[in-house]
């Protein structure tokens, strides 16, 4: 899975996965470990089944990720408020745009 979001992330291209029982659509952005040590995803949310609303930030942890697909869809780069260095969230980084 790691191999799979890195090659997403490198050729900025859109990943759907099932989370939290909904599909989501996500612009992958960084692969890395959280402050509690699991590796997650942190992307923009763009459509899809999501409780807390609209298009934003997301982090989600890997081990709850299941089907997940690369898109031919892609993104232009990071959304505002992207810190490639994973500052203190995730003092670990796997891979990242």
């Amino acid at each position: 899975m790691h191999d799979t979001l890195c090659e997403a992330i490198r050729l900025r291209r859109l990943v759907e996965f099932h989370y939290g029982g909904a599909t989501r659509v996500v612009e992958p952005h960084m692969v890395a470990r959280n402050e509690a040590g699991h590796y997650a995803l942190s992307g923009w949310f763009v459509r899809g089944g999501s409780s807390s609303g609209g298009q934003g930030w997301r982090e989600y942890l890997l081990s709850d990720l299941t089907m997940l697909r690369v898109l031919d869809e892609t993104f232009a780069g990071p959304r505002p408020g992207y810190n490639p260095t994973g500052g203190q969230k995730f003092p670990i980084v796997h891979c990242r745009l």
